[in-house]
């Protein structure tokens, strides 16, 4: 940046600033969303099929993203130059939807998302062979650690915790390759064209296997069904209008408060509280993320530029 636009530069400083923080607040209220879905889902989980659970997210976010998108108000909205690849990215993000929603049935709320919070580290290690983004040394330390907070979580063969801490290992793996693709479709369709094929493709695909698990909820599990499609609705719309105001690495770390509120609500709602195991095995996971988003803010920077930031 020379001299002559420096000051131009930092005229914007505020504005951007202000831009930024309203993101920031937007991507706040989005993991808010997801943990109330979580617990939403969990609590529908004592008393029916998790896969009942599934279709009530999908068909409720499906209903409330059609009311704002649809081919009336958004010409085009359903074309995409990527069916196939659309197709596969919902089809991961019902599994790990899934997954996750079954392990929840034996698992706390802070152990599901602490093993979830793994989902950059594995990002970051695959972008190497499928989109060229190698890690390096460091990068690749700060994984190794990452995954070792995972462990610390899980404890796998200690008794530590239920054996479905697995389904939530398994999930990461898919919403990993679901953010993959989600980056690679950015190139092809716009943001609002993936959102309603996420809803939709979950919901078509749950129709066959929802007369083999359905049970006739009550007035509270109803609603709380209601509740769960809505916020993931919400959520991820939140989650686009976050990041068309910011980018994600500014965005990113914050991701990690939704720590905060899935221990409150595990808690208020449950009556559960994570043992110091998952404390210390969330700290490094978030800890080795972070350090990611850093190293990468860092590469984003070219040497002797001005930051704003």
């Amino acid at each position: 940046m020379t001299g002559q636009d420096l000051p131009a530069a930092l005229s914007h400083q505020p504005e951007t600033r202000r831009t930024r923080l309203i993101a920031i607040g937007l991507m706040c209220a989005a993991v808010i969303c997801f943990s109330a879905l979580d617990t939403s889902a969990k609590w529908l989980g004592h008393g029916m099929d998790p896969l009942q659970v599934v279709f009530a997210r999908y068909a409720g976010s499906m209903i409330l993203v059609s009311l704002l998108l649809n081919p009336w108000s958004h010409p085009g909205i359903l074309h995409t130059r990527r069916p196939w690849l659309q197709a596969f990215r919902s089809l991961l993000l019902l599994g790990s939807t899934a997954l996750n929603f079954f392990a929840l049935q034996y698992l706390q709320l802070a152990e599901t998302v602490s093993i979830m919070f793994a989902t950059p580290l594995l990002v970051a290690l695959v972008s190497g062979p499928l989109l060229g983004e190698w890690p390096g040394p460091r990068r690749m330390v700060a994984i190794g650690i990452g995954f070792l907070g995972v462990i610390v979580v899980a404890r796998p063969g200690v008794g530590g915790m239920h054996p479905a801490a697995l389904l939530s290992v398994i999930s990461v793996f898919c919403y990993a390759f679901y953010s993959l693709s989600t980056r690679i479709l950015a190139a092809y369709d716009p943001p609002e064209t993936t959102m309603v094929y996420s809803g939709a493709a979950g919901t078509i695909a749950m129709i066959p296997v929802i007369p083999f698990v359905w049970t006739w909820p009550d007035g509270l599990s109803w609603g709380l069904m209601i509740f769960a499609g809505a916020m993931g609705g919400i959520g991820h719309w939140l989650l686009i209008l976050a990041h068309r105001l910011a980018p994600a690495t500014v965005l990113a770390p914050f991701i990690y408060s939704q720590i905060i509120w899935m221990i409150a609500l595990g808690y208020l709602v449950f009556g559960q509280l994570p043992d110091r195991w998952t404390f210390i095995g969330a700290a490094i996971v978030i800890a080795s993320g972070l350090y990611l988003l850093y190293r990468e803010r860092v590469r984003a920077v070219p040497e002797g530029s001005a930051r704003l930031d």
